[in-house]
C-alpha cells in the first residue's frame, strides 16, 4: 500500500487503483484529493476537514457519528461510531476511540475517531487512543496544543509498529521540527519523517 503524507494531518492511501484520503484539512494541499474514491474525517476541526473542497468531490465522506458538520449535508456522508467496521474505497476500516484529546479544562470536547485501515495502518486523529491491536504502520501526532512530546513518544513505542510516520506537524517551524524528529528518531524504532508530498 502506498502512503503519501500531505501537510499537517492529511494522508493519502493508494492500493490497486483505489484512493482513500484521511483528514484533508484547510492546511493540506488540494492535490491530496485528486482522484479520491472516499474520505475519512477524524473530527470537525478545520485543520482536519476542508468542507468547501469536499463539497465538489462527490465521493463518500465518513465522519464520526456525533461530528457537527452541517455544511456536509448535501454530500454522501456516512456517520460512523467507535468500534464500527466498514468499507471505504474498497479498504476495510475500523473506527477507534471516540473523543478529541483535552487541551485545557475539558476543552475542546468533540467526537474524534482514529481509523485502522486494512488492519495495518492507524491514523488516530487528534487523540492518542491506541489502535487496540498490532499495526504495521502508525501515524503519530508530532505536535499539538493538546500534546506533550513524551506522550506521543510513549504512544508510538507502545504501538510497536514497524513504520512510524509523523502527522499533525504544520505548526512546527524548522527548528521545532528538527527537535521533534530528533527525539522520535532516538526513541521510536522504525520512525521516519515524511515531508509533505513524500511517499512511503
Amino acid at each position: 500500500m502506498r502512503i503519501t503524507k500531505y501537510t499537517h494531518a492529511c494522508v493519502r492511501l493508494e492500493h490497486d487503483g483505489r484512493v482513500l484520503v484521511i483528514d484533508p484539512g484547510t492546511w493540506s494541499e488540494p492535490r491530496a484529493l485528486a482522484g479520491a474514491d472516499a474520505v475519512l474525517v477524524s473530527h470537525e476541526h478545520t485543520d482536519h476537514v476542508d468542507v468547501l473542497r469536499l463539497a465538489g468531490l462527490g465521493v463518500p465522506v465518513f465522519v464520526p457519528e456525533e461530528a457537527v458538520l452541517p455544511d456536509l449535508a448535501p454530500l454522501p456522508v456516512a456517520r460512523v461510531r467507535a468500534g464500527e467496521r466498514f468499507t471505504a474505497a474498497g479498504f476495510d476500516v475500523t473506527a477507534v476511540g471516540g473523543r478529541h484529546a483535552t487541551i485545557h479544562g475539558g476543552q475542546p470536547d468533540c467526537a474524534n475517531l482514529g481509523y485502522l485501515v486494512a488492519d495495518e495502518i492507524y491514523h488516530p486523529g487528534d487523540s492518542l487512543t491506541p489502535p487496540g491491536r498490532p499495526v504495521r504502520t502508525l501515524l503519530v501526532p508530532a505536535q499539538a496544543s493538546w500534546l506533550k512530546l513524551t506522550e506521543a513518544i510513549d504512544f508510538a513505542v507502545a504501538a510497536g509498529a514497524a513504520q512510524v510516520f509523523p502527522i499533525h506537524d504544520a505548526q512546527l517551524n524548522e527548528r521545532g521540527l528538527a527537535s521533534v524528529n530528533g527525539w522520535f528518531s532516538e526513541t521510536v524504532p522504525g520512525y521516519r519523517h515524511l515531508a509533505p508530498g513524500q511517499t512511503a
